[in-house]
């Protein structure tokens, strides 16, 4: 359960990362890499980022409980 952790959190990691390339440069890095936003590569990286993100949801709980 730790690793899906982490692996979450680094998934959410790099797609802020890549949102703030967006936000400062108009520079999407995913769909410069896969082709273009439409492309499937693409979609399979912003669709796990996504459920990375729901997953990280269900960790608040947890994360306010700790503290």
């Amino acid at each position: 359960m730790k690793a899906l952790n982490v692996i979450s959190l680094i998934l959410i990691i790099l797609g802020g990362l890549n949102w703030l390339s967006v936000g400062l440069f108009k520079y999407d890095v995913v769909s410069e890499l896969f082709g273009g936003t439409d492309e499937v590569g693409s979609r399979i990286v912003y669709t796990v980022v996504g459920i990375a993100a729901l997953y990280a949801l269900a960790l608040l709980p947890k994360v306010s409980r700790d503290n």
